[in-house]
């Protein structure tokens, strides 16, 4: 499984796609396009300014651009799928 995975329920319907992982498991997000990567709105009042989108390790917590997503954490070796969508404000 990988982020932009589509999720089904037991019934076979699309509920999402994976947005990111930790070691719980996976997050999931109902949102389509670009807005499936933002999670600015539901963190940040607009009136509060804006969050920066970036990816987040599950296991050391470095910090990256969401533009270059690395194959692993650069910090602690962390393979991709322990890297995840985060917003900093």
């Amino acid at each position: 499984m990988k982020i932009g995975t589509a999720v089904y329920d037991e019934d076979g319907n699309e509920i999402g796609t994976v947005r990111g992982f930790n070691s719980d498991g996976f997050f999931v997000t109902t949102r389509t396009g670009v807005a499936s990567l933002s999670v600015e709105h539901e963190h940040t009042p607009h009136d509060l300014g804006e969050a920066e989108l970036l990816w987040r390790c599950s296991d050391c917590g470095e910090l990256g651009d969401i533009a270059d997503i690395p194959d692993s954490c650069p910090e602690c070796g962390a393979p991709r799928e322990h890297l995840y969508y985060w917003t900093e404000d």
